[in-house]
């Protein structure tokens, strides 16, 4: 499984980055906003960061606007792909666009019968929402489960990308799905690193090398 990290924080993404295992950077509006910062100029700072897909967010809302803006913001960086909220406009624009080689991420998917319908489209990537979904009392994962399903059924080979993560154990069940990738916020990446008795045995090896050191 993939793994980006959902974030527009620079020291954020360059720390996750040298650990060796980031694949892409998503972003949204609301990420760049409490980064005080210009959206084309923040992905295009990340896009040299990672060798990786940078999500980038555009914000019109009709297809011809979707077209030209997408365009606009792919032309930024290689790496850049574009994300759209999933809705008729949408799969309008995402038609074009992947016809002309741009990459996009359908978000905002909280059906299976969206998902099939972005991929039709030619949408490289959709975006199901894990977390939003638990939080009106469905479990998001059983969702992935389904689009993984369907995609398998018929050859797409659009990618699922698990959004919303909430916890490690979201990251868990998106792989154990056989999701392709998880967008996974920092603070989670850090908990998935941790555990009580890696801490308690490395403690233990340290204070046990210290004895024999003095031996």
């Amino acid at each position: 499984m993939k793994i980006f990290i959902d974030t527009a924080n620079l020291d954020m993404i360059r720390e996750i980055n040298s650990w060796g295992i980031l694949d892409g950077v998503t972003t949204n509006p609301s990420l760049i906003a409490k980064e005080g910062v210009d959206v084309r100029t923040r992905v295009k700072e990340i896009a040299e960061i990672v060798d990786g897909p940078v999500s980038a967010e555009i914000m019109s809302v009709t297809a011809p606007e979707m077209i030209a803006e997408a365009r606009e913001v792919a032309a930024i960086h290689p790496n850049i792909n574009i994300k759209l909220p999933m809705c008729v406009e949408t799969l309008k624009a995402v038609k074009v666009l992947s016809a002309e080689g741009i990459k996009v991420n359908v978000t905002l998917i909280f059906s299976a019968h969206q998902a099939l319908l972005a991929a039709k489209a030619g949408a490289a990537y959709v975006s199901p929402f894990v977390g939003r979904l638990d939080d009106i009392g469905t479990y998001g994962i059983d969702l992935v489960a389904q689009i993984m399903q369907v995609f398998q059924n018929y050859g797409f080979a659009t990618e699922v990308i698990a959004a919303s993560i909430r916890s490690p154990a979201h990251v868990l069940d998106a792989a154990l799905a056989g999701c392709d990738i998880a967008t996974i916020p920092y603070d989670i990446l850090k908990k998935m690193v941790q555990h009580p008795k890696t801490d308690e045995g490395i403690a233990k090896f340290k204070a046990d090398y210290e004895k024999s050191v003095k031996n």
